[in-house]
């Protein structure tokens, strides 16, 4: 009788919640970014998001318990998009592949819209203040790992301003991009990048 309760659980394994489709979860983000900058945060219905993904909204709730841990995980998955730790030789070209990356993932009108419409909700509710401390934060861990290895190649001084550095390093392409609406070519990108090398390199602080 054992025996037979345990192939029966085996049988029944393809179609229940222990089975998630990575494939189906990308198609879950892009059916919630779509809903997302169609209607805003608090407009977002999870039965238009599953129908959009062509699934019932249970495969939602088997990946996640709530509409914030979805967007959670949704906007997670840009920020690992752009985080490449690959070593570049030098801080201005490990700052000019960042901000290279970034600027492509910025430059997709749902993101844009997304973004402005996240930081807007998190002043309004709050619910969503995890949200985007969750993706700062993974920003700034890679940020370090950047500051970390230009300070191996004793480009920057260990008595450096980590904070004011990774405000620096991301800060002038939002303002531009996200803030003022405005598309940035790759010369603009090269000024900002030579800029930015130069400011970190002045955020030492005074002896």
């Amino acid at each position: 009788m054992e025996r037979k309760s345990i192939g029966v659980s085996k049988k029944r394994k393809p179609s229940g919640a222990a089975v998630i489709r990575p494939d189906l979860t990308d198609k879950l983000f892009r059916a919630l970014f779509e809903e997302w900058a169609r209607t805003g945060y608090v407009g977002i219905s999870l039965e238009r998001v599953a129908a959009c993904a062509g699934i019932g909204k249970a495969a939602i709730y088997r990946r996640w318990a709530s509409k914030r841990e979805f967007a959670s995980d949704a906007i997670a998955s840009i920020e690992i998009a752009m985080l490449d730790p690959t070593d570049h030789g030098s801080l201005k070209a490990d700052a000019r592949a960042f901000l290279q990356a970034t600027r492509t993932v910025l430059r997709h009108p749902l993101v844009r819209r997304i973004i402005a419409d996240l930081v807007a909700e998190r002043l309004r509710s709050g619910e969503l203040a995890t949200v985007l401390d969750r993706a700062a934060m993974a920003r700034r861990q890679f940020g370090h790992g950047l500051l970390d290895r230009a300070i191996n190649r004793h480009e920057l001084h260990e008595n450096l301003d980590r904070e004011l550095a990774l405000d620096l390093l991301f800060s002038p392409l939002y303002m531009r991009m996200i803030i003022q609406g405005k598309n940035v070519t790759r010369a603009e990108l090269d000024r900002q990048v030579i800029a930015i090398d130069a400011g970190i390199k002045a955020c030492c602080f005074s002896a």
